[in-house]
C-alpha cells in the first residue's frame, strides 16, 4: 500500500510523535510505501487567491513547482494520512490549510479526480481543540470524494510527549495503534451521500449554466462524469 503523508507541523512534536505511531503499526499490518511532506516546506508559498486553478488546468497555478509533486503524490497514493496540531480559533496550522486552499481545485463541483474516490484517508490531530482541528480537513476530503475519511484527536495538555505519564502515553499509543489496524483493513465502501448529491448537483449546473467550450464542462466530459455516476 503507498500512503502520502502530509505533516502539518514543522516541528516535530506531539503530533510527530502520535504519526510515528500511528504510521509504526501500519508497517506492521503489511507492505507499506511512505511518500512524506513536510509543511510548510513542501509547500512554502501561500495560495494567492487567483482562483486559476477553477476554470483551467491545475498546471496554471502561479506555485505549480510544489502543488504538481503534491498532487502526483495525492492521485498515485492508495490512502492519505493528514496531520495538524490544533493553531488557535483557525483550528489547524497555516501550512495545512495552504495545501488544502491549493487543491481547491479537487472538489466535487470542480475538477474532481476519480482516483479519489476509491482512497481512504486519515486525519490525525493534537491540542486542546483537536476535535475542531479535524473537521474542516475532513469536510475538504469529502468533498474531494475521498471513499472514506477517518480521524483521531488527542488533548494532551502539554507541548512536550515525554512530560506525559506513561500511563497516558501508552493509553494513546495503544488508540493509534487499535485506529491503524482498522484503516488498514477498511474496505471501500459506497460513496459518501453528500457526494453523491454534490455531484449531480455539479452535473446540472455545468450542462444547464456553463456549458460548452467551457473548461470544467470539457473537463467533467472527457472525464465522462456526463455519462455516468464515475464512483
Amino acid at each position: 500500500m503507498n500512503i502520502a503523508v502530509f505533516h502539518g507541523s514543522p516541528r516535530k512534536g506531539n503530533t510527530y510523535r502520535a504519526t510515528k505511531v500511528f504510521m509504526d503499526e501500519l508497517l506492521q499490518c503489511g507492505e507499506i510505501q511512505y511518500t512524506e511532506f513536510f509543511l510548510p516546506e513542501a509547500l512554502p508559498k501561500f495560495c494567492t487567491g487567483c482562483q486559476l486553478c477553477l476554470a483551467n488546468p491545475s498546471e496554471v497555478c502561479p506555485h505549480s513547482l510544489f502543488v504538481s509533486p503534491i498532487l502526483n503524490a495525492i492521485i498515485c497514493a492508495d490512502a492519505l494520512i493528514f496531520t495538524t496540531p490544533h493553531f488557535g480559533a483557525c483550528s489547524m496550522s497555516a501550512g495545512m490549510k495552504t495545501l488544502l486552499d491549493h487543491l481547491d481545485f479537487l472538489t466535487m463541483n470542480i475538477a474532481p479526480r476519480d482516483e479519489l474516490f476509491s482512497k481512504k484517508a486519515f486525519i490525525i490531530t493534537t491540542g486542546a481543540g483537536a476535535a475542531t482541528a479535524a473537521k474542516p480537513i475532513k469536510s475538504y476530503l469529502r468533498n474531494w470524494g475521498v471513499n472514506r475519511v477517518h480521524s483521531l484527536g488527542f488533548r494532551m495538555f502539554t507541548d512536550k510527549w515525554d512530560k506525559m505519564s506513561n500511563a497516558k502515553q501508552h493509553k494513546i499509543e495503544a488508540q493509534l495503534q487499535r485506529a491503524a489496524r482498522r484503516f488498514y483493513n477498511t474496505p471501500k465502501k459506497h460513496p459518501y451521500i453528500s457526494t453523491i448529491f454534490t455531484y449531480h448537483m455539479a452535473k446540472f449546473v455545468l450542462k444547464k449554466y456553463i456549458g460548452k467550450d467551457a473548461y470544467l464542462y470539457d473537463y467533467w466530459q472527457k472525464s465522462g462524469y456526463f455519462k455516468k455516476r464515475p464512483f
